[in-house]
């Protein structure tokens, strides 16, 4: 009886802290986000020439990003690699709606294989490597979630832990889903990826030097769904 009244307390006293600390987080000032600052990201990485990429308005009202950015990086001898940010406030929830093993499905493509590999192997960051399959056409896909403070996030599971521990520490609660892409030629995997890895090396400090910051302004007080009118 003593050890099932202690485990009552605990529990109630679990549900208090939690209480509190909910009620704590809503009482805070909401977050305003300057996210067109990932635009600054350089059109030109290593020897890769960059295209901007419209996202249809369809595509756009479904993921419901804050802010995106979409570019198609040419280099000189012909290969191509895409690149999408989509990026979420903290204001919009900071996780992405949509998991590119989704999208890709929904748009007909078959996902073949995913693995988790290392892309940076001083900083020991990781990522998630697919690869995609439609038709005649093979890709490979290497992505990751990313947050004001991880950079190798696995998971929407993983970004929402990070959120509880940016909330709790620095009330910022914002992510992004980082996504590159590139065709697989002749069934070559180990060209396709050492060209992601370079890529993905030249653009991880980028994004962490033109991230979004996020204030408590007058704007802020605005309706979440403003922050979509930025978006071009």
């Amino acid at each position: 009886m003593a050890s099932e009244r202690l485990l009552t307390i605990a529990l109630c006293a679990g549900l208090g802290l939690a209480g509190a600390a909910a009620w704590w987080l809503t009482l805070r000032a909401p977050l305003h986000a300057e996210a067109d600052s990932l635009e600054a990201v350089p059109m030109r990485l290593g020897r890769y020439q960059a295209e901007t990429i419209d996202v249809k308005d369809t595509v756009e009202s479904m993921l419901n990003a804050t802010y995106n950015v979409q570019r198609a990086y040419h280099h000189p001898l012909g290969e191509v690699v895409w690149l999408y940010v989509g990026y979420y406030s903290t204001a919009r929830g900071g996780t992405p709606e949509h998991t590119p093993h989704a999208c890709y499905s929904a748009h007909g493509w078959d996902v073949t294989r995913s693995v988790t590999l290392v892309r940076e192997p001083i900083a020991k960051r990781v990522a998630n490597e697919y690869v995609v399959e439609l038709d005649d056409q093979q890709r490979l896909v290497l992505f990751w979630y990313q947050s004001f403070r991880s950079e190798d996030l696995l998971s929407t599971m993983a970004l929402t832990l990070d959120h509880i521990r940016g909330q709790l520490t620095d009330n910022r609660g914002d992510g992004a889903l980082v996504r590159l892409s590139t065709p697989i030629h002749d069934g070559d995997r180990e060209a396709a990826r050492s060209r992601l890895l370079a890529f993905a090396a030249d653009l991880s400090p980028e994004l962490a030097r033109h991230w979004p910051t996020e204030t408590t302004t007058a704007s802020s007080t605005a309706a979440p769904g403003r922050e979509r009118e930025r978006l071009h």
